[in-house]
């Protein structure tokens, strides 16, 4: 049995034309369509009921929609019979004849995951793409490659896997749109295949796509990268902070040292230092919280960040008193350093992490 899972946001007028396309698409095969809608305001509840007297359609509504599509996605596999499992768009971008075709390599052995793709041989795009999100594309493409591999169309929405391959997933977090990656990386699927397919311009309804949906895109990948790469992430993250840090702190720190006395340039300018910090906390806590562990993050970052004060300026004091006639740049330099070795080893130890205190999800798995 197939099971189709299709999420929705207002997509009545694409779902007679859908469901008719699908239907003769797996003509003679036993399937489903789970229709996952996040609480339209359109008369897809009215539609939905129609279409289910003519064909194998369920509606499965979310009254309080979380994770955005992806998150609909998932809620609809959980509750899927079909041994094959299928994702695609209500909007009809996703073209429907390509079903058999997506789901013949799942049936013969050939592939764990398949995707339809756009960038393989014989794969198009309707429409005349602008610049922009052609670069668009390429960039956030090139960002996945890391743990997509070769795969040309990791963010394709229109995909294919089989139950026991989901059921080897874990630590599931969608964000957004892009539940395909999320797939591909944690169900740890061995062999992936593509098969080409025309991306449709969207004929009915409106683009999901925004400049939010974007920045999830990235924070998504921040936690993919964090799971594929458990030690190496949060290393690569800790240097990316800190040397923002220290840029800005340098800033700060050279328009003042005329002005203040150097102890007090270096405790503003590394205050300023801390903000950066701060601000990427910020975002992790919020979108990881579910990841939280320890005491309350905010106390530890308070505890942290009073012991750096602390150390930089009493290295700021022994500078001034010990090594007379240092270069404005030296000084911060070495006052920045010690504080961010103080940052560091206190974070490892209540385990501080600009990631938002993630456990390291593979060892939990081994821990279980």
């Amino acid at each position: 049995m197939i099971s189709l899972i299709v999420p929705t946001l207002n997509e009545a007028a694409n779902l007679p034309t859908l469901c008719e396309r699908v239907g003769r698409a797996l003509a003679g095969r036993q399937y489903e369509m789970r229709i996952v809608d996040d609480n339209s305001k359109d008369n897809t509840k009215e539609v939905a009921a129609e279409l289910a007297k003519t064909y194998p359609l369920i509606l499965m509504t979310r009254t309080q929609p979380k994770n955005g599509l992806g998150g609909a996605v998932l809620h609809g596999i959980e509750a899927a019979k079909g041994e094959y499992l299928v994702v695609m768009d209500a909007d009809l971008q996703h073209p429907p004849e390509k079903l058999p075709e997506l789901i013949a390599p799942l049936e013969s052995g050939e592939a764990d995951f398949v995707i339809g793709s756009r960038y393989v041989a014989g794969g198009t795009t309707q429409g005349e793409w602008s610049k922009f999100r052609q670069i668009n594309s390429q960039v956030a493409t090139l960002l996945a490659r890391p743990f997509a591999g070769n795969t040309l169309d990791p963010m394709s929405g229109f995909f294919a896997l089989k139950r026991s391959s989901f059921e080897q997933a874990s630590h599931l977090t969608p964000l957004g749109y892009k539940i395909g990656l999320e797939l591909m990386c944690k169900c740890r699927v061995q062999k992936v295949k593509e098969i080409p397919i025309t991306f449709a311009t969207r004929e009915k309804g409106e683009s999901k796509l925004s400049m939010k949906e974007q920045f999830r895109y990235l924070e998504h990948l921040s936690r993919l990268y964090d799971f594929c790469y458990p030690r190496l992430s949060p290393i690569l993250k800790f240097l990316i902070v800190t040397l923002l840090g220290w840029f800005v702190g340098l800033g700060i720190f050279a328009a003042y040292w005329e002005i203040l006395h150097p102890i007090q340039t270096a405790l503003l300018a590394y205050v300023c230092g801390l903000i950066i910090t701060m601000l990427f906390l910020v975002r992790y806590i919020r979108t990881q919280r579910e990841f939280l562990i320890g005491i309350n993050p905010w106390v530890t970052f308070l505890l942290i960040s009073l012991a750096e004060l602390f150390a930089v300026g009493l290295m700021s004091w022994w500078m001034i008193y010990r090594i007379p006639n240092h270069h404005p740049v030296e000084f911060w330099s070495i006052v920045y350093f010690v504080g961010v070795l103080v940052r560091y080893v206190l974070r490892k130890e209540l385990l501080q992490d600009v990631r938002g205190l993630r456990r390291d999800p593979r060892a939990v798995e081994v821990m279980e």
